[in-house]
């Protein structure tokens, strides 16, 4: 056995030995190099102020309290939790689809609790209990879950006093074991961490034997945080035998073990030698660091020693230790807890208010209040109004609403709240303290404060109003407490309130029997009512029950008047669950007759008809479409006692019904209507539109020369012949068909042609081109693209004046540039690189000066680049600061500084220095000055730089960097970014840590990823899932064990340990939920033949599950196309579970195993049995099931589904062509083609037609090699689109064709049909489609070759390189870029970055800078870009 194995398994008998040893720390801290070992720890993102630090010691005690052994811990005695083992009891069994359900929930709470952490430094109590209770609901935690709740139970609860923090964290613990969580030593460390944080009394070596208990081998991160525990006791002597066993495993002594001891000796009542810890430290070759000297001054603050305070912090100073402001109020948490609040005014003047100041004053405060210290909480509340003086100017400032709150959570005296609150009003900070704080108490149920401060309030004259009360009320409904309810109305009735009928039907009459008795028990209590209010709501509640008596009393005469909109909605829904339609008819006459029940002023008619639209508009499309009838019969009422509606009343109520799809009904309202208001309406039809379509033919020579010999026109073919020519890059070929033809040649040819002659560099071919276009009409123009092309090679031939002259005609002529044009104009910039400084200025300014594009840093960036390659570095640096004059921009800045420091020439440095902070602010010169630090190797200085006091994290900037360093593989530049970060405000510490395992993974480092793993705990960190797995990933790939539990799913947890089980049959104690959940986790997993034999064996013995494991090992089966063995399955729960029913996802995939089978009548079976009880099939099902009907020709069976479906009242998604298509195919299987055209020919022609795909009956009747149907169902598609401009059937034969590679007949229908090459957008679509899978690239060359001007070639070549990225072929990718390049095109940045991975993944390096940003960002950029192509081709 290895010798350190042999000291790690006896590290606790060792610790509990009586012969302790006696080790001097100096002997034992020696540490090998000149720097820290590690950052400074937990200095961010270590939670409230109310705990220690992530691994040093807890800086707020509890003198006097004695140690607690782990085995009090644990247990259920004194009111505290059970140990680590496991429970045992059952566990219900829930449905698996609510699980899922749950853990989806789970997920975003957990992501909520998370976010809340990172943006506060605290949870809420509540919002952790809630997240814990669902995830006890789920039953199924992650490892990574669990520590994120443990590590919540700690100071990131600043609003729960400790002892109550830790029985929580024990609850956690206990019920996540119970539950099956797996914990691994980050969750012991977490335990441990909490512990600390709220000063818990433990035994450390109970807690080591623990862990041993469970095979779980502590690491250095829980030997620091066990030292850190003994000396929060000031045990020096146990925290020196750990340190002496740490020295024997050789693991590093940090800078957090010396924290630990500072605290300890100062616990211990050695202050001399906690100061003597730092020179040890320096010794040790560790500088001490802000952490140190903090505990050092946490020991002054408990001593309250404020001379020894304020020396330390001006020695932390001078060592160039600059305490935040988090540090220096954790001496004033200190302060105050030790009773030395006389020295807290020294201290909150020395707070600088940084970045961030408040989130952590807040958290200071609540903890303080927590403490009991509400005079010191308060003092530092008052510090905030100092911050921002122009928010106290408002009408209503609310500084310290959550002071105010804790105050009454805490049950904080109402003298001091009252006094909080005096003071914050008449200093104008908060404009209704009282309100706010009784607000409070009634969200707390706290009913006496409630009442005296609703007393003062009332004193102060501030009115009182009913919902008050409310909340009070709502406790006693709830608890049934008619009593409780009656002391609240006497409350009311103290302070003057009456309650008004909203809190009398929702809050009080619910608590009694009936109305009646409740205004019995009011009167006998001697409260008084409005009487108003109590016939409002028995108007109410009989409208909700029965209409009939509600009739009677309204149309009694002595009914006093009382507003219909008071009852309103009650009448509606009580209306909607009512079948009473005579009642209902009777009332809404009254309401239209009688003046009693309409406002004062109004006419009763109006308002009956705008009942009657809202009696529509509240209901949904689904009730009205399930009670049309009643509402005919209702409307047919109405028209017969002779009740009128205004025309803009019709309008609204025609307008709900159509977009409820119940237009029958418009002729019962509309009749309604006045007669003489009545305006006739017909249907428009809209005339067919018809769209001049010019004929399109294969550009070929030999067609040219037959058209020439026929004396035929030839300017439409010669544009095609010479675009193919070009295409082929045959420039010769293309100039001498221009030669023969000049006089034919149109300005497109032209523009082709200039294209061709600048992609070949021929520059005077192309301007003796240009001139000849001009010639022929000065006013045509070239398209950008044209033009760009043209100052590219003129400028690369040193011919500069004449490429101005070119950008000169573009302004000229107004020639519109897009983002592509842009874009070429940079790439054509900065080809002049190499040429200097003085063409690219020549240029850039007429580009600017013109207007043809707004100054960009990308634009800018080719002229610092001339000077960067030169050396210039004034000049970089000069022509940087007059851009950013100029135009706001500073292009390449990074790269300038980079090369100053590197330089070192500091005037120059700082020069740009103060030009950017003056420009751009202090925060991103420093962040510049950082990284360009970082980049040359400048540690030091970028270390003082990032722990500027107030700066604060920027996500976008500190992503730049690490993708930088990522990319060109700097990992040790990387790392010390993280390094340095960890102090910094706001910054996302997983982020960080998840670049550098990037960098581990790409370069396969494993040893580098293990030890950033070990860091990530020392700062107290839950990782996120994605950076678990990839850490796993990086160690599995190595062959190096995992150590902690991967992220995974419940059933494949549950799986892995059925590997184990699987061949045994199932004990007693297996029989309930565990067996069941291994059975699941098979079929989860996909291995349902084992469950099968599995669950074989159970029945065997007798064993019977719930219904659950059986419906889902049947879906498994299904799922499999064991068929048979399903039904076994089905026949072993019918006899073991009385009453058992498939559920709707096994009973649809029994519907669509009877359809693959042809078994359709079967399946028809199943649907109508299904329905018949209520439920609901699935969306596939119904489509496999109609789908199977048409291939057999069963017309019947598809309109009994269509039927079925018609009558289930609900939308289940599907396509409006499947009912259609499908019996359009059963026609054709019964050789009734003509029916099947005529009922496909009704759906395209009908007005309402919204163009239908057809592909699937295409595709089918090809399959089926039916001629004669593809015969007609082609000549109807060229009827659609040749009478009817319908082109959809056309283009989806065409393609149809295309897909089966029948290419002759693709072109035979183009001939006949040529619409079909217009309709650009369908074409695209399918491009598109095809480029998102493998071998599919030739399709797309197919439809180039027959249409191949069918889309510009900006939209085009995109498809093309993700064809060849999908099919992983380089060479094409490769040819496909030169290709680009050729023809003077900017291949778009999504396409770069595709082809960057293709090479990476290759084994070669891309030729070119791959585009920083994600493929999410370049794709949303490219269909933005493809959105303005086809818009600018439409116009």
């Amino acid at each position: 056995m290895p010798f350190h194995t042999l000291l790690q398994e006896n590290m606790a008998a060792l610790l509990r030995s009586a012969r302790l040893l006696r080790l001097s720390p100096s002997g034992l801290l020696h540490v090998a190099g000149t720097n820290r070992t590690g950052p400074p720890l937990g200095r961010l993102y270590s939670g409230a102020l109310c705990g220690s630090r992530t691994a040093a010691c807890s800086r707020l005690s509890r003198p006097g309290s004695d140690s607690v052994s782990i085995s009090h811990v644990w247990p259920y005695s004194a009111g505290c939790l059970r140990g680590y083992a496991v429970a045992t009891d059952n566990k219900d069994e829930a449905s698996v689809s609510v699980r899922s359900k749950q853990a989806q929930q789970f997920d975003w709470a957990l992501a909520k609790l998370d976010s809340s952490v990172r943006r506060t430094g605290r949870i809420t109590k509540t919002l952790l209990l809630r997240i814990f209770h669902d995830i006890c609901r789920t039953g199924y935690p992650s490892g990574n879950q669990a520590l994120l709740l443990l590590r919540s139970c700690g100071s990131l609860l600043p609003e729960v006093p400790l002892e109550e923090r830790t029985v929580l964290a024990h609850r956690v613990w206990e019920k996540l074991h119970e539950l099956g969580a797996q914990f691994d030593v980050s969750h012991y460390n977490a335990l441990l961490k909490v512990y600390l944080q709220n000063e818990f009394k433990f035994s450390p070596t109970d807690f080591l034997a623990k862990m041993e208990a469970a095979s779980v081998q502590p690491n250095r991160v829980t030997y620091q945080r066990l030292i850190a525990a003994y000396c929060q006791n000031g045990d020096i002597e146990g925290a020196s035998t750990i340190l002496g066993f740490m020295k024997t495993k050789d693991l590093p002594i940090t800078e957090a073990v010396f924290n630990s001891l500072v605290n300890g000796h100062a616990r211990a009542g050695d202050i001399e030698s906690a100061k003597n810890i730092l020179p040890v430290m320096r010794g040790a070759g560790i500088e001490p660091g802000p952490d140190t000297y903090l505990s050092l001054l946490t020991a002054y603050a408990e001593k309250g020693d404020l001379e020894s305070l304020k020396k330390t912090m001006e020695e932390a100073e001078s060592a160039d230790c600059s305490l935040m402001d988090r540090d220096i109020m954790q001496v004033i948490f200190t302060l105050a807890k030790s009773g030395h609040q006389q020295h807290i005014p020294d201290m909150v003047e020395r707070l600088r208010h940084e970045r961030g100041y408040v989130p952590d004053a807040m958290n200071l405060c609540l903890s303080l209040i927590t403490q009991g210290q509400e005079e010191t909480a308060f003092n530092i509340l008052k510090s905030f109004s100092s911050l921002e003086p122009d928010n106290f100017a408002t009408d209503s400032p609310n500084l310290g609403n959550f002071f105010l709150r804790h105050c009454v959570n805490m049950n904080t005296s109402l003298e001091k709240l009252t006094g909080y609150c005096e003071e914050l009003q008449e200093t104008k900070r908060h404009s209704a303290p009282l309100t706010f704080s009784l607000q409070c108490a009634l969200e707390a149920k706290k009913t006496d404060l409630s009442f005296e401060l609703m007393k003062i309030l009332k004193e102060q004259g501030l009115p009182l109003r009913p919902h008050y009360f409310c909340p009070l009320l709502s406790q006693n409904l709830k608890d049934n407490n008619p009593a409780g309810v009656m002391e609240v109305m006497k409350g009311m009735q103290e302070l003057g309130v009456t309650p008004d009928s909203e809190t009398l039907s929702n809050y009080i009459l619910p608590v009694f029997p009936s109305t009646e008795a409740a205004r019995q028990a009011i009167t006998d209590a001697g409260i008084s009512l409005d009487s108003d209010n109590f016939l409002s709501l028995e108007v109410r509640s009989l409208a909700m029950s029965d209409l009939a008596k509600l009739y009677t009393l309204l149309s009694d005469p002595s009914f006093p008047p009382l507003d219909h909109n008071s009852f309103r909605n009650s009448l509606i829904q009580g209306f909607r669950k009512s079948d009473d339609v005579e009642s209902m008819a009777k009332i809404t006459e009254l309401l239209y007759k009688d003046k009693r029940f309409s406002k004062e002023g109004s006419k009763p008619a109006e308002g009956a008809s705008y009942f009657l639209y809202n009696l529509f508009d509240s209901r949904t499309e689904g009730e009205v479409q399930a009670q049309e009838e009643k509402l005919r019969k209702y409307l047919n009422q109405l028209q017969a006692q002779n009740i009128k509606i205004s025309l803009n009343i019709f309008k609204g109520i025609r307008n709900l019904l159509e977009s409820y799809h119940v237009p029958e009904l418009v002729k019962d309202v509309i009749a309604l209507v006045d007669p003489k208001e009545r305006v006739s309406s017909g249907s428009m039809s809209a005339a067919p539109r018809f769209v001049g379509i010019e004929g399109r033919v294969v550009a070929l020579e030999n067609k040219l020369a037959e058209l020439k010999a026929e004396n035929k026109p030839l300017g439409f073919i010669l544009k095609q012949t010479i675009q193919a020519l070009c295409a082929e890059e045959n420039l010769q070929r293309a100039l001498e068909l221009k030669q023969q033809h000049e006089e034919e040649l149109t300005a497109g040819s032209y523009a082709t042609l200039i294209n061709l002659c600048c992609r070949h560099e021929n520059v005077e071919e192309a301007l003796n081109l240009k001139r000849e276009l001009s010639r022929k009409d000065s006013s045509i123009s070239l398209d950008a693209g044209k033009y760009i092309a043209l100052v590219k090679v003129l400028s690369k031939v040193d011919r500069v004046e004449e490429a101005v002259d070119i950008l000169k005609e573009m302004k000229e002529k107004d020639v519109a540039i897009n983002d592509a044009n842009v874009t070429m104009l940079f790439y054509t910039l900065n080809s002049l690189v190499s040429k200097g400084a003085v063409p690219i200025r020549r240029l850039q300014d007429t580009i600017f000066t013109l207007g043809l594009a707004k100054p960009t840093a990308n634009l800018c960036s080719p002229l610092i680049s001339a000077y960067l390659e030169s050396k210039d570095l004034s000049g970089a640096l000069e022509a940087a600061l007059e851009f950013q004059k100029s135009y706001n921009q500073l292009p390449r800045i990074h790269d300038i500084l980079v090369a100053l420091v590197e330089k070192g020439d500091t005037e120059l440095l700082q020069k740009a220095m103060d030009f950017v902070s003056q420009e751009r602010g202090e925060m991103n010169m420093l962040y510049d000055l950082f990284f360009a630090f970082l980049q040359t190797g400048r540690f030091r200085e970028a270390r003082k730089i990032i722990e500027t006091p107030g700066l604060r994290a920027r996500p976008g900037r500190l992503q730049w960097y690490a993708e930088k360093c990522i990319f060109v593989n700097q990992l040790e530049t990387l790392e010390q970014m993280v390094d340095m970060t960890s102090k910094l405000f706001e910054c996302d510490r997983d982020e960080m840590y998840h670049y550098v395992l990037r960098l581990c993974k790409e370069t396969n480092n494993w040893e580098k990823a293990e030890a950033v793993w070990t860091k990530m705990q020392e700062e107290n960190i839950v990782p996120r899932e994605r950076t678990l797995r990839m850490l796993a990933d990086i160690l599995k790939t190595n062959g190096q064990e995992v150590p902690f539990e991967m992220p995974e799913t419940w059933y494949e947890r549950a799986a892995t340990a059925q590997q184990d089980k699987s061949a045994l049959p199932p004990t007693k104690a297996e029989s309930g939920p565990e067996y069941q959940t291994r059975l699941l986790a098979l079929c989860k997993r996909g291995k349902a033949k084992e469950a099968y034999g599995m669950l074989k064996k159970a029945d065997k013995q007798g064993l019977t599950l719930t219904p659950t494991p059986y419906d889902h090992l049947i879906r498994a089966l299904l799922a499999d196309g064991a068929f048979d063995d399903a039904m076994v399955v089905k026949d072993i729960a019918v006899s073991r579970v009385p009453g058992f029913q498939l559920s709707n996802t096994a009973t649809s995939m029994l519907i669509i195993t009877h359809s693959k089978k042809g078994e359709t009548s079967d399946a028809l079976a199943n649907l109508k049995s299904m329905m018949q009880a209520g439920h609901v099939p699935s969306q596939l099902a119904i489509t496999r099931l109609v789908q199977a009907q048409g291939s057999s020709g069963d017309m019947a069976g598809i309109q009994e589904v269509e039927s079925l479906m018609q009558s289930l009242g609900t939308n289940l998604n599907l396509s409006s062509m499947v009912f259609v298509s499908n019996k359009a195919l059963a026609h054709i299987k019964n050789d009734d083609v003509d029916s099947a055209v005529e009922l496909l020919e009704s759906v395209y022609t009908s007005p309402d037609s919204t163009n239908p795909g057809m592909s699937f009956v295409f595709r089918k009747v090809m399959e089926d090699d039916n001629e004669k149907a593809v015969d007609k169902l082609s000549a109807m598609a060229e009827k659609l689109a040749n009478q009817f401009a319908c082109y959809r059937p056309a283009v989806d034969l065409f393609l149809q064709l295309l897909d089966m590679d029948k290419l002759d007949e693709a072109k035979f229908m183009l001939a006949r049909c040529n619409a079909v090459a217009e309709q650009k957008e369908m074409l695209v679509s399918y491009v598109s489609r095809k480029a998102q899978y493998p071998g599919q690239v030739g399709k797309i060359k197919a439809l180039m070759s027959l249409i191949p001007d069918f889309t510009e070639k900006e939209v085009l070549y995109p498809y093309l390189m993700k064809c060849h990225v999908v099919d992983k072929d380089l060479v094409s990718a490769k040819a496909l870029n030169e290709q680009i390049q050729k023809e003077g095109m900017v291949i778009d940045e999504l396409s770069l970055k595709r082809l960057a991975a293709l090479y990476r993944n290759a084994g070669e390096t891309a030729p070119f800078t791959e585009p920083p940003e994600s493929f999410k960002f370049y794709a949303d950029q490219l269909k933005d870009r493809a959105a303005k192509v086809q818009v600018a081709a439409d116009e």
